[in-house]
């Protein structure tokens, strides 16, 4: 009992574990109100170290004001991944659910996802975003979409397996009682914890391909204030104003590691274990 509660006593609490990851959206949401210089017009010299002419992170590769185009970058970044991860967690849940208590639909379903998931991840940004009309982001949120539910829906059919032959479940199906209704109101109540597991890890995929998109000039072009855009320019200057690079860097990392922590936080059985 004692090494328990002292287990217990480490570990961080949930609050502090959520904190994080609302400060980087707010700051991400609210960031080019903040931004002390114009996004767009050069300041100091091109990857003129910080401190020059009063930037704090120095200039890009044509002296505008790393720090302001790093708060102006990641509004677009945290909009388009919140909205594949709620897009991919929804679908793959309610999917993944209809397959376990469908067999003859679930194994169509696992069928289509093994498809899928033969496409590489860049292979199928390119095929979508390069033919859909306009591209944009628009594009590489369908793409991030079609490319993640596969992985998703195989992974909530076999977290839902168990949850279907428990006695309640097989007595609403005896029942009568309607797909919809066993999915919403008997089987997702009790896979809280997965859908928010499941969430987190889907907003990391989902930075990390929107990111990749927008490094390979896919999605927003020049120029446009965007982290992973600003890696892809600035990368020929990382020596003479590593800033520049590094952090966009470490504000794509932090905001994928935060946003997943504070899921695994509001997982209420994690906090028990």
């Amino acid at each position: 009992m004692k090494r328990r509660d002292q287990g217990r006593s480490g570990r961080i609490p949930p609050v502090l574990r959520i904190v994080p990851a609302l400060l980087l959206l707010l700051l991400s949401v609210a960031g080019p109100l903040l931004a002390p210089q114009p996004m767009d017009q050069p300041v100091t010299i091109p990857y003129g170290l910080p401190g020059a002419d009063g930037t704090l992170l120095g200039g890009d590769q044509l002296g505008r004001d790393v720090l302001s185009r790093l708060l102006h970058g990641g509004r677009d970044l945290v909009f388009s991944s919140l909205i594949v991860a709620a897009l991919v967690t929804a679908i793959a849940a309610v999917l993944g659910v209809a397959g376990a208590l469908r067999p003859g639909f679930g194994r169509f379903v696992e069928r289509v996802a093994d498809v899928f998931m033969l496409l590489p991840a860049v292979l199928g940004i390119l095929l979508v975003t390069l033919s859909w009309p306009g591209g944009g982001r628009l594009a590489i949120v369908v793409a991030a979409v079609a490319l993640a539910v596969p992985y998703a829906v195989r992974f909530m059919v076999a977290a839902a397996a168990p949850i279907v032959v428990t006695g309640y479940v097989e007595a609403a199906v005896a029942g009568g009682e309607r797909t919809w209704h066993l999915i919403l109101r008997d089987v997702l109540p009790n896979l809280r914890s997965t859908v928010l597991a499941l969430f987190g890890l889907r907003f990391v995929a989902a930075v990390y391909v929107v990111a990749t998109a927008a490094f390979l000039q896919i999605g927003p072009q020049p120029p446009a204030a965007d982290w992973a855009l600003m890696i892809r320019e600035n990368s020929p200057g990382i020596v003479l104003n590593p800033w520049a690079v590094l952090a966009p860097c470490i504000a794509i990392g932090l905001l994928a590691m935060s946003v997943n922590l504070a899921a695994g936080a509001l997982n209420p059985k994690a906090e028990r274990t």
